[in-house]
């Protein structure tokens, strides 16, 4: 009888205390109410809400969370010491909705470090303003050679293992190349009045004017080395730009399993660099006796991001050979190369590389004169190597 009545006064301030709730809560619902039948109606269209805002979440609470929410997370220890971080997950996915998810960004793959000197040059007047950019200083960089190495990866990088031979080379089977471009509407500025139809900024599905002609450009130079080629002209990041990558891979894959003779794969894109106004910038290389052609730069991705990619280095070694050859003959056409955690797709062959020719702002007529000069400076290393 003790435990009884211990157990009867132990329950009669709780049971004051939920019944003086109540009673503040019914009051505070029907304080509106002029009638006893709008107070009941008050009622009536309160209670399933009130239970409701209980099963998702009473924001009278401190930290948002329901009180179902709260008796689960009290019966584990475990789950009990999450509830700060509960809180956190819930108040970003309120201030950020999903339906109000920003756009994917339609820049390029990923920002061009800021290169030491800068210097304005001509080009073909489309309005844009050019600078030839050359890295003059070795400071953050990787130097090899003519070499200037933007690494963002945890790797340390030796002159050792750059310099070992890559490991791809061409065969006499055919084809020996995929040319491949996952931002395929990567647009370039033609020289004012040009009707271009734009499916978006600096993107257009007109392939006079985006990086597929560029992939044109490479294929017809490479095929009169005798070097066969099969040049994927799809556009992968139309009409949608994020995924583009998810989208061709399975086209790269298809292609080396109906081709085993590939051995290389490129994916020509082109950069997009602005001024502190958000003024398009073309980066240029005026060629003695050629013309003024689109400064190129190589991206080498790796497993940094944590996708499997064990055999990033011997893209590196050919990149890093490649650019070695262009710089030979033509001192300011290529920009740094930039070594990246994102592996880009290029893990399918150990020839694989991601080329960006110029910038958004650059005319076409100087990316297409600078994917040529590309395409037989290639020639001439895959050539070598195949010696």
């Amino acid at each position: 009888m003790k435990r009884k009545n211990r157990f009867s006064e132990l329950l009669r301030p709780l049971g004051a205390l939920a019944l003086a709730g109540a009673t503040l809560w019914t009051v505070s619902v029907t304080a509106g109410s002029t009638t006893a039948a709008d107070a009941w109606a008050a009622l009536r269209q309160e209670v399933p809400l009130t239970l409701l805002r209980w099963q998702l979440g009473d924001p009278g609470l401190p930290d948002g969370l329901s009180p179902a929410a709260v008796l689960t997370l009290s019966q584990s220890p475990l789950l009990l010491s999450a509830r700060r971080d509960i809180y956190e997950l819930r108040r970003q996915s309120e201030e950020t909705p999903e339906a109000e998810a920003p756009a994917p960004v339609t820049q390029p793959i990923e920002e061009t470090p800021q290169t030491p000197e800068a210097e304005t040059s001509a080009g073909t007047d489309n309005g844009v303003a050019a600078k030839t950019l050359i890295p003059t200083d070795p400071s953050g960089y990787t130097v090899f050679g003519r070499v200037y190495i933007s690494n963002s990866t945890k790797y340390t990088l030796s002159s050792e293992e750059l310099q070992k031979p890559f490991a791809a080379e061409l065969t006499g089977e055919a084809p020996q190349v995929l040319i491949l471009h996952t931002h395929g509407s990567e647009g370039y500025t033609p020289v004012p009045g040009t009707e271009v139809v734009w499916s978006g900024d600096c993107r257009t599905t007109d392939t006079r004017y985006n990086v597929v002609h560029m992939g044109d450009a490479i294929a017809e130079e490479l095929g009169k080395a005798g070097i066969s080629v099969l040049h994927d002209r799809t556009l992968y990041d139309y009409p949608e730009y994020a995924g583009a990558y998810d989208r061709a891979l399975p086209a790269i894959e298809a292609a080396l399993k109906q081709y085993p003779s590939i051995h290389f794969v490129l994916d020509v894109h082109r950069d997009a660099i602005e001024d502190s106004a958000g003024n398009q910038i073309k980066v240029v290389s005026d060629i003695d006796g050629v013309g003024t052609a689109a400064q190129l730069s190589l991206v080498v991705g790796s497993d940094g991001g944590g996708l499997s990619h064990p055999d990033w280095i011997e893209n590196l070694r050919l990149a890093a050979a490649v650019q070695e050859q262009v710089l030979t003959d033509y001192p300011t056409l290529m920009r740094p190369l930039l070594l990246r955690n994102s592996r880009y797709n290029q893990h399918a062959t150990h020839g694989s590389l991601l080329l960006e020719v110029g910038t958004a702002g650059n005319a076409p007529e100087e990316a297409e004169l600078s994917a040529r000069l590309f395409a037989r400076e290639l020639v001439q290393v895959l050539e070598e190597r195949s010696k």
